[in-house]
């Protein structure tokens, strides 16, 4: 009898430990799953605006706020772009003191926080840019998805995705350049989005259910009039991009896809978010295969399986991403030389390519997309 209470007790320990350990490693990967739209990634410093004067702004000196290219500073309802460090200004070894380039709203005050986004353009196509533009619906397995279509004379249409911690603004970073080329624009809000329907297990699946959305916006296109579409998408709205290029059954309208920091690494990614929340580091695996489960990402190692590609790829990545793994597009290029093609961008965080230095950026979606028109 002894030993049978001994096994029991034995099991039952295991069955709590199983138990708490599968509640851990569900709370640890909320921290990477739950990502509030239109929020900064957790990955993204805080910083404090320490001052204000002639055209120039202050900020906590900081990797991120030392970064070179144009910003958008978002914080207390307010936003701001800024542009490069000046040097040649005065700055003290806890400041860093950047060109203010505009105030789009709200106001900045010293004590304020604040923190850097890719978001350049706050509004709409018309608000921000003054476009041309319709808010249309369109019909998504999950209910209406709200888009912005900016008309072109060309057939073939650019759908436009954002990606992790931004929102369909980033969006508008391109959009001038799309228009001058007579693309029409169809820049999408997916589930999870502000106004869109939510995702019923109110997670991020980081492109694995969501790539459904880009679907329906193709379908859309083609509904009206696109006789082929690019898909251009940043972080995980690349990872739908892809996903939505293998899987789709109208893929045989895609011309081409347009790649900025796609998330191909799962378990970097959840790594990184999860750890900028503040997971300690002995539950971060726990954290990671709670995520994977949770998300139905089931493919081994934690990779994002991708086939062979059948239309030109443009990748755009930085090295320096700390969110979406840089030599996992290193990898996919190499896969198709012929057809893949990757442009390394130094120093810039993550999907904020453009944001580093937009006239080469445009330039080089200009030379990428000239032949597919």
């Amino acid at each position: 009898m002894r030993k049978v209470h001994v096994v029991a007790a034995a099991i039952g320990a295991v069955l709590a430990a199983g138990a708490a350990s599968v509640a851990v490693g569900r709370l640890a990967s909320g921290a990477a799953l739950k990502l509030p739209p239109g929020r900064p990634l957790p990955t993204e410093p805080r910083l404090t605006v320490h001052g204000l004067e002639g055209g120039r702004i202050t900020l906590t000196r900081d990797l991120a706020s030392r970064r070179p290219g144009v910003y958008g500073l978002a914080g207390n309802g307010s936003h701001a772009v800024v542009g490069e460090v000046l040097e040649g200004a005065e700055q003290s070894p806890d400041t860093v003191v950047r060109r203010l380039e505009r105030l789009t709203h709200g106001a900045f005050a010293p004590g304020d926080p604040a923190w850097l986004t890719p978001n350049a353009y706050v509004g709409d196509p018309g608000s921000a840019l003054g476009l041309e533009y319709a808010d249309i619906d369109i019909p998504g397995e999950l209910g209406p998805l709200p888009a912005w279509f900016v008309p072109g004379p060309r057939d073939t249409w650019v759908i436009a995705v954002h990606g992790l911690g931004t929102t369909r603004e980033q969006t508008l970073n391109v959009m001038g350049m799309l228009h001058a080329l007579g693309l029409p624009v169809l820049a999408l809000a997916y589930r999870g989005d502000i106004g869109a329907p939510r995702s019923p297990d109110g997670l991020s699946h980081l492109g694995e259910t969501e790539w459904r959305d880009v679907d329906a916006a193709i379908r859309y296109a083609v509904r009206y009039g696109a006789r082929r579409v690019v898909l251009l998408g940043w972080s995980t709205g690349a990872t739908m991009a892809l996903r939505a290029a293998e899987r789709s059954s109208v893929r045989d309208r895609i011309a081409g896809l347009i790649l900025d920091s796609p998330v191909l690494g799962w378990e970097t990614t959840l790594r990184a978010l999860a750890h900028a929340r503040h997971v300690p580091g002995p539950l971060l695996p726990l954290a990671v295969r709670a995520a994977q489960g949770r998300a139905g990402m089931r493919t081994a190692r934690h990779a994002v399986a991708v086939e062979p590609l059948k239309v030109p790829t443009l990748i755009i990545h930085g090295p320096d991403d700390k969110v979406a793994p840089w030599a996992d597009s290193r990898r996919l290029a190499a896969r198709q030389p012929g057809l893949i093609s990757l442009h390394p961008v130094p120093k810039a965080p993550h999907a904020a390519m453009w944001n580093t230095d937009p006239t080469p950026y445009e330039d080089l979606l200009r030379r990428f997309l000239t032949p597919l028109l």
